[in-house]
């Protein structure tokens, strides 16, 4: 069975996908990655965008809470100068607004105690959870009402390893995690797309942690038929896609292109599987190396930026396994993959941007038939939104 074709313009297929074309600035009431637990220190506060929301973070009696990084007073960032006075607030460092962490309340003024506007005014909160090492932080609609679980914005649990090896959840007891995140130029959707794309592979062709470990890695990988990549839509769950590149039923691997004199390097094989997850995440399972998970989040800051998070984890339950993995992740895994390997993603992403912001790429787009699985991807996300990002800034017309 061969592929259904996706080639040609997408000017007409881009009205399949409507609602993800619309997500420019990110998809509104998920949770998202703000900051490593390591990154905020007891007592202090920190400041993160996401969606368009500058949102302060603050560690309070161990507890992590987030609340509107902007001073009713005078609109300034909290975050822009940390006051955290007492246990339980934030201050402003301009004029003395202290709130409270829990409900975001004017608790006092520093310098004026008694102000008539004390307890009647105040600014937005934002849910919290704490898991593994990395804070998670609910951004979307004030009145959105309980957030849904935690797990539901993450991958599924693999349950179906075919090498019978346990695959790390973000989630899971007894798993360690390092990573880190930066601030990167491109829209979020660019980002994520690149991550799940099997025509990319090109990028890492000359890569020195493939060519240090002989990986075998293809040109590129033909699907034989549309169910290559699988949909995965768990009712009250998490919504993805999966490249089933353990299927070799489904893929047909390109090992060399005699027009362009070119043939794959490495032989070693390696088996990885890729999945992209509502709002965006992405695992590539057994990666950089078998039984450790390395998951990526694009953070939406706004329409042109993102925030590019790298984490990979594994199971370590004791002080050596676990003083083994920040060896491994420190001397290998940080420097060849997080910033070596995915340093030309970035480098791909960042030309993309022009093309998508200046000459209106989403209908402007020469898809063809590797693109199957980027628009399996966009169906599904798609097909789940619970609100968009919208631009805080005014209207200058």
């Amino acid at each position: 069975m061969t592929a259904i074709s996706h080639s040609g313009s997408s000017a007409g297929v881009t009205r399949q996908y409507a609602p993800y074309v619309q997500a420019d600035w990110g998809f509104a009431n998920h949770w998202y990655p703000a900051l490593l637990s390591h990154e905020l220190e007891d007592g202090s506060a920190k400041g993160v965008t996401i969606g368009g929301h500058d949102i302060a973070l603050r560690r309070s009696a161990g507890k992590a809470y987030a609340v509107s990084d902007r001073c009713i007073h005078r609109g300034v960032k909290l975050s822009a100068k940390p006051m955290c006075l007492s246990e339980g607030t934030i201050t402003c460092w301009y004029h003395g607004f202290t709130y409270g962490l829990e409900d975001g309340s004017l608790t006092t003024i520093v310098g004026n105690p008694d102000d008539s506007l004390i307890g009647k005014a105040g600014i937005r909160t934002y849910p919290v959870e704490e898991a593994n090492g990395i804070i998670y932080v609910f951004v979307g609609e004030e009145d959105f009402g309980t957030p849904p679980p935690l797990a539901n914005d993450l991958p599924a649990p693999v349950t179906n390893d075919p090498n019978d090896s346990p695959v790390p959840h973000l989630l899971d007891e007894g798993i360690v995690i390092r990573g880190i995140h930066r601030k990167l130029v491109g829209n979020w959707r660019l980002a994520a797309e690149n991550g799940l794309d099997p025509g990319h592979l090109l990028v890492h062709w000359d890569n020195q942690i493939l060519v240090a470990l002989d990986r075998a890695l293809p040109l590129g990988v033909n699907a034989l038929t549309d169910s290559a990549t699988e949909e995965i839509d768990i009712e009250n769950g998490p919504k993805g896609v999966m490249n089933r590149y353990d299927r070799p039923d489904l893929y047909q691997p390109v090992l060399d292109n005699p027009k362009v004199n070119m043939k794959a390097r490495g032989t070693v094989p390696h088996y990885f599987r890729t999945s992209l997850w509502v709002p965006g995440v992405l695992m590539v399972e057994h990666w950089p190396i078998t039984d450790h998970v390395q998951y990526e989040f694009y953070v939406p800051i706004d329409d042109h930026h993102h925030e590019y998070w790298e984490v990979i984890a594994t199971r370590a339950r004791t002080d050596e396994e676990i003083a083994e993995f920040n060896f491994k992740y420190d001397n290998f895994m940080l420097p060849l993959a997080l910033e070596g390997f995915n340093n030309s993603d970035v480098f791909a992403r960042e030309a993309t941007e022009e093309h998508y912001t200046r000459f209106d790429g989403w209908n402007n787009e020469m898809l063809c038939d590797m693109d199957y699985s980027i628009i399996a991807w966009r169906k599904m996300a798609a097909r789940h939104p619970r609100g968009f990002f919208e631009s805080p800034y005014l209207d200058e017309d």
